[in-house]
This record gives structure tokens, C-alpha cells and sequence, in this order.
């Protein structure tokens, strides 16, 4: 049996457009960035962390897969999680203005004997935002739940002039990269 450890949305979402059979585990995990630890090295490590808190969660079930991710904004090797209330939130979108950012995305299966991860990295641009735009775009509410301030598959749309990588990446779970590691673990994909 599948589950996944996450309590965002867009995760179940993204993993129900793939026809799986799944179910949802509550876990928390310390979301906290090492000292020294590159973006992409704290990104693997965190959803690792979730998938196997996951698996710890469900005891010893010996065919439970557990999938974890996490996705994160990165500029200037600094990442950016989500913003703590509105100030946060606009000071994030100012950074990002007229600038090209990695959208840094890790998925790891685990089970009782294997553990698996792919990660995606996409390059996001965003167009120049001035002071009205970013007003406007936080006042929609949409920044808060989301790494870097805003959503992709929302009115964030509108702030991105450029996408190279994954949209479905971009929004917390790369859907070709997780279809093949599924696959890959003799998952069926619909």
C-alpha cells in the first residue's frame, strides 16, 4: 500500500492526476536548514525525513511504501520557505522581481528494505513586480502556505514570465520524476 506523507493539497492532488492508490499520513517534521547544508542537500534531507517519519508512523507493516517530499525556493543560495505573515511575504516577492530562482523539488520512496529519490530543479523567472503588484498579489492571500510566497498554479501564474522545469515541480510534486520512481518500484501508474 501506498501512503503519503504530506499534509499539503497540491500534493494529493498531483498524486491522485497519476491513478494511484493512496492514502495520507499526518507527520511533522522539523523543517529547519543545517549549518553549511546546501539547499539541495537540506531539500533531500527534509523530505526524507517525512517519508520516514511516515513509515516509523505505520509501525511495522511490511508492505507499506511510504512516499515524502518537499519543495523549496532558492535565490542566491538562500532558501526561501513560507512567509510568516504579509511583511514576509512581500519582502520574498520583492527578492525574487525581475529575477530567475531554482525551485528545488525531492521525492523519496521507502519501505522496510529500499529507499529511492529523485529530485527536480526548475528556473523560474519572474517578471518585475513593483509596489502595487506585490500588494495586490498578497493581498489575494494566496502567498501564505506556499515556499517563496506564492502559487504557480494560482494568480502566481501571472508573475512568472519564464519556466524552465517542471510546473507540476514548481507546485510540490514533480509528476514525471514521481511516475517513474513509482514505476521503477513496480508501482502501476493508470
Amino acid at each position: 500500500m501506498l501512503h503519503l506523507a504530506s499534509q499539503s493539497p497540491r500534493r494529493r492532488q498531483l498524486l491522485e492526476q497519476l491513478g494511484v492508490d493512496f492514502s495520507v499520513l499526518d507527520v511533522d517534521v522539523p523543517e529547519q536548514r543545517a549549518v553549511g547544508e546546501s539547499p539541495q542537500a537540506y531539500v533531500g534531507r527534509v523530505a526524507r525525513d517525512k517519508a520516514r517519519a511516515g513509515l516509523a508512523k505505520l509501525g511495522a507493516a511490511p508492505d507499506a511504501r511510504v512516499l515524502g517530499a518537499d519543495t523549496e525556493v532558492v535565490l542566491d543560495d538562500e532558501v526561501f520557505g513560507k512567509p510568516g505573515d504579509a511583511a514576509e511575504a512581500a519582502a520574498m516577492l520583492r527578492r525574487l522581481s525581475g529575477r530567475t530562482h531554482a525551485v528545488i523539488s525531492t521525492v523519496w520512496l521507502v519501505d522496510a528494505r529500499h529507499e529511492h529519490c529523485v529530485t527536480c530543479v526548475s528556473q523560474v523567472r519572474f517578471a518585475s513586480l513593483d509596489e502595487a503588484a506585490i500588494a495586490g498579489y498578497v493581498a489575494t492571500g494566496e502567498s501564505f502556505g506556499k515556499a517563496g510566497g506564492y502559487a504557480i498554479q494560482g494568480r502566481g501564474a501571472a508573475l512568472i514570465e519564464h519556466l524552465d522545469g517542471s510546473y507540476s515541480g514548481v507546485m510540490g510534486l514533480p509528476l514525471f520524476e514521481t511516475a517513474r520512481l513509482l514505476r521503477e518500484a513496480g508501482i502501476v501508474i493508470a
